[in-house]
């Protein structure tokens, strides 16, 4: 078992910034990688973006250049910085942790960019 404590979600204007937060807890042995996907009202939920540790990055094409994702191996934690958010990246954003055969879900956090 896996829990994932995310944190950092809110409510900024168009052009703002927010960092989330995601904690993985219990066993965390052998956790491949992490990331976020996210889920607007009445759509269906996207990849947002992924890290894989000792590894590569990666993003969907509409975050590129203004989200960057990170992580702390040894700890299982990941951080997705949001700069100049917009008002389409509103979603929840649900953390990932994912084993070789096993993925692993946060509560998700709330994230809203007003115009």
């Amino acid at each position: 078992q896996v829990q994932l404590a995310e944190s950092g979600g809110g409510s900024v204007q168009d052009g703002g910034s927010l960092r989330l937060s995601c904690a993985a807890s219990g066993d965390i042995f052998e956790i491949r990688g992490m990331g976020w996907y996210r889920q607007a009202p009445g759509k269906v939920r996207e990849f947002v973006a992924s890290i894989v540790f000792g590894g590569r990055t990666s993003l969907v094409d509409s975050v590129k250049g203004r989200f960057t994702i990170s992580g702390v191996n040894a700890k299982k934690l990941a951080f997705l910085q949001m700069n100049t958010l917009k008002p389409e990246d509103t979603a929840v954003y649900y953390c990932y942790a994912y084993k070789l055969t096993n993925t692993f879900w946060g509560q998700g956090t709330q994230v809203t960019v007003s115009s």
